[in-house]
This record gives C-alpha cells, sequence and structure tokens, in this order.
C-alpha cells in the first residue's frame, strides 16, 4: 500500500506542471521515421509479455500515443542499459526509453524530455526475508549482499545512501541487466536489489510471492526519454507529452499499468 500510495502521489505531482498544449497544437512531422531504442527490463514500463512473446508497457503506450499524435512511425530496437545512453548519444537511435532518471551528468551526453512520470526507490527482497527491514539495517548486515548495474541510480543511490560511499565495495555484485539482478536475488546470490518501485511492483507481482518491497522510499526521481544532443525531436515530444497529461491521457495509462494489469495474468 506504501508504494501504491506512493506513486499516486507522485502521479498527482506530475498533473500540477503547467498543461498548456492541445492536441491541436502538436506539430506534424509528416510521417517521419523514428527509431526509439529499450532494454524491455523494466515491467510495467517495458518488458516482454511471458504469454505473447510480445513487448509491452507503459511506455510503449505512451510512446504509440505520442507517435500517432505527431504523425511519426516508430521503429523498436533493444539495447543493454550500459550501452543504451552512449548510444544514443552517438546517433545510432533517435529516442531512448526505459525509465532513465533524468540527472545533471547525462545532460552532458544527451538531451532530456520533460519528465513523464516521477517514481521513488525501494528494496527489493525475498518474500521470506527477515534479517533486516530497511536501509539502515541491511547496511549492519555486515555479510548483505547489493545487485546493481554499474553507472545506474540505484547502483549509486547502494553506494551512498545504504553502504559506506566505497563504489568498490566488495558487498556490490554488478551484473549488466536489470533482469540478471533480480535473478541473482531470486538465487540467493544475492540479498537486495535496488529498483524504482514501478519495475520492483511488476517483479513483485510476477512473484507470486517470491518478492517482496521494504522500507521507506530511498529517493526520487524523475523519468524522461532521451535523443542525441540537439535532436529536433524534444519540442514536439515534450509539446506531446504536455498534450497527454492534458487530456487525462497519461492517468489512463496509470490505471491501466499501474492498478489493473497483473503480470502473468
Amino acid at each position: 500500500m506504501l508504494f501504491r500510495r506512493t506513486v499516486l502521489a507522485s502521479f498527482a505531482a506530475l498533473a500540477l506542471l503547467p498543461l498548456a498544449a492541445s492536441a491541436a497544437e502538436l506539430p506534424d512531422l509528416g510521417g517521419k521515421s523514428v527509431v526509439v531504442v529499450t532494454e524491455n527490463a523494466y515491467p510495467p514500463l517495458q518488458f516482454v509479455d511471458p504469454k505473447s512473446g510480445k513487448a509491452i508497457g507503459w511506455e510503449y503506450d505512451a510512446m504509440n500515443e505520442i507517435a500517432k499524435r505527431l504523425n511519426v512511425k516508430v521503429e523498436y530496437q533493444n539495447t543493454s542499459w550500459d550501452a543504451m545512453i552512449q548510444a544514443v548519444s552517438d546517433g545510432q537511435y533517435n529516442i531512448g526509453m526505459t525509465g532513465i532518471t533524468i540527472k545533471e551528468d547525462r545532460k552532458q551526453k544527451v538531451d532530456f524530455s520533460d519528465p513523464y512520470m516521477r517514481s521513488q526507490q525501494f528494496m527489493l527482497v525475498r518474500g521470506d526475508e527477515k534479517r533486516f527491514t530497511d536501509a539502515k539495517s541491511f547496511g549492519e548486515f555486515k555479510d548483505g549482499l547489493v545487485g546493481a548495474q554499474p553507472g545506474t541510480t540505484p547502483f549509486y543511490t547502494a553506494v551512498y545512501e545504504v553502504l559506506d560511499g566505497n563504489e568498490q565495495n566488495p558487498r556490490i555484485k554488478l551484473f549488466e541487466t536489470f533482469g540478471a539482478t533480480v535473478q541473482a536475488l531470486k538465487a540467493g546470490d544475492v540479498d537486495v536489489v535496488l529498483t524504482d518501485g514501478t519495475a520492483g511492483k511488476g517483479y513483485v507481482d510476477a512473484s507470486n510471492g517470491a518478492l517482496k518491497l521494504i522500507g521507506e522510499p530511498l529517493g526520487t526521481e524523475d523519468f524522461g526519454f532521451i535523443f542525441p544532443k540537439g535532436s529536433d525531436l524534444v519540442a514536439p515530444v515534450n509539446a506531446a507529452i504536455t498534450a497527454l497529461k492534458a487530456d487525462g491521457t497519461l492517468d489512463a495509462l496509470n490505471k491501466k499499468w499501474f492498478l489493473d494489469y497483473k503480470m502473468g495474468e
């Protein structure tokens, strides 16, 4: 319930942002082709449906709606998180989406859209975990291991807010993908994974009690789409995001993916 209240409060906060654009004011990009890259590892934002094998999620629905309103044709491709920001920066893709936190250091490489979602980080643990209950007690549990992707917000949160500020701390085990950290958690190879609440809830819902979220939120982060520096797509996409907020489309997606959707059903 804490997660649900937090997410809904965050949605409400974003809803208060300026809502000046309307669908009638959006530019027509004339059927322009746009390549969007993602990781398909953050349910319910974007993931492969275990039943259909299709890539689905909140971000897909939002991007498809943006594309429709701007009159662009979207091609989706996949890459790993650790390659994504640099690949977009190099112009290999037009847009990147995978729950990417808007951070000042990343703005040196890529341009961000306006925030389309606000999330908070939580501790994801096995369902039977009783040795610690929050960040403080985990920090004091000297045998506890954290699984993380290098260079991500959860990695830095683990280093500087949970552990001792040492990025080489042997208690942090590095993995290439977020999905791999969760598999290591399930297997008992690590004891906690830090994740934004959106992805964490998706994994909890699909785990049949094998996973749970614990503790208080460890920080707030705003998500944005990324573009090569100077991209002419930033302004149109921002206008579309504003329009989707204004007419309730994002609220409808929030309800669909965070309240109504059940992983595996």
